[in-house]
């Protein structure tokens, strides 16, 4: 047994390593030679086959992380979201059970619709400032890879996934609708709000129909401004905290998401979930909360907010910039 958990342990580090290789948008080829050692290498050290502890610290200083966040031994630091999410998706591969407060959805209980939104939001959310924008173009093509991966194994792994969602968060979805910035015409604020409109329309669908392994709880309170997720599996629990935000006005450029399995933070977070899924609305009470917020929505006349930079209010409602581009994950 002592053997078999060692073992988890090398694929842990390795799984982490390529997660922050990712992040840094480094391919396996220039990372091995900035190393020093060979591509096959570094490619047996992410599947955890050898792990060398000089090479490790090499590598922690290359990447732009510490040894104890490579080795798991205290907490993962994210400040990519990119690797923030590839790590997500490794957890989420293993996970039996997932908990997960994430504003203001679940990204893997939302509809195709709302992936499509997000593509839009994101390469919108991107700055002007020609100094960072390239890259920034490029870090959210890979994000939104990254949350279709993601969507799609869950779909397919159908992991249990408990989902508390604020009401809080839920009115300001449908005030702002699925915009990657404010000042876009009005026409297309409109036709944004009617896609959160429709994506809170599914979401009270699926607290109706209750779906195996699926659970859903509104709150009527609100919600920490960060994010977390509980990830459960056959060896351990971890706990995800994140500043990312995929909804309205996404960010996925700033902040520091972190990873742990320390059992006291584990601990509070649980005992956080316990309480609010006491008090949560659920089913179809849940569903018929979320329709009134929709209905009181849809009748509330909204004033677009002063512009602050030029566009062209010809322009499509959901044509992205990077439909242009090659979407190909890197």
């Amino acid at each position: 047994m002592p053997k078999a958990r060692k073992q988890l342990d090398l694929r842990d580090i390795g799984a982490r390593l390529r997660a922050y290789r990712l992040g840094a948008r480094s391919g396996a080829g220039t990372l091995a030679r900035r190393l020093g050692v060979s591509r096959a290498a570094l490619y047996r050290i992410e599947a955890g086959q050898m792990i060398k502890i000089e090479v490790l610290e090499r590598l922690a200083g290359v990447l732009g992380t510490s040894l104890a966040s490579l080795l798991g031994a205290e907490v993962e630091y994210h400040a990519r979201a990119l690797s923030y999410f590839s790590r997500m998706r490794q957890l989420e591969a293993n996970a039996e059970r997932i908990v997960a407060h994430f504003n203001p959805l679940s990204y893997l209980l939302t509809s195709d619709a709302y992936s499509a939104a997000m593509r839009v939001m994101l390469d919108e959310a991107v700055p002007e400032d020609p100094r960072v924008r390239r890259r920034a173009s490029e870090e959210a093509r890979a994000v939104w890879e990254i949350l279709e991966a993601r969507k799609r194994a869950a779909r397919s792994r159908r992991p249990a996934i408990v989902n508390l969602v604020g009401v809080p968060e839920i009115e300001r979805l449908l005030d702002i609708g699925l915009l990657g910035r404010l000042d876009l015409p009005p026409a297309v604020r409109e036709e944004r709000r009617r896609l959160a409109q429709q994506e809170v329309e599914h979401l009270a669908r699926l607290m109706e129909s209750e779906p195996f392994g699926v659970q859903i709880g509104l709150v009527e309170d609100t919600l920490p401004n960060v994010t977390f997720q509980l990830f459960y599996s056959a060896h351990d629990v971890r706990l995800a905290v994140s500043p990312f935000r995929l909804g309205e006005l996404p960010n996925v450029r700033i902040g520091v998401a972190t990873v742990t399995a320390a059992r006291e933070a584990v601990s509070l977070y649980e005992t956080l979930v316990k309480d609010l899924w006491a008090r949560a609305l659920r089913g179809t009470a849940g569903a018929r909360r979320l329709r009134a917020l929709n209905s009181r929505e849809s009748s509330t006349p909204h004033r677009a907010p002063p512009t602050t930079r030029r566009v062209s209010a010809g322009s499509a409602p959901l044509r992205p910039r990077l439909a242009a581009r090659n979407s190909r994950p890197s």
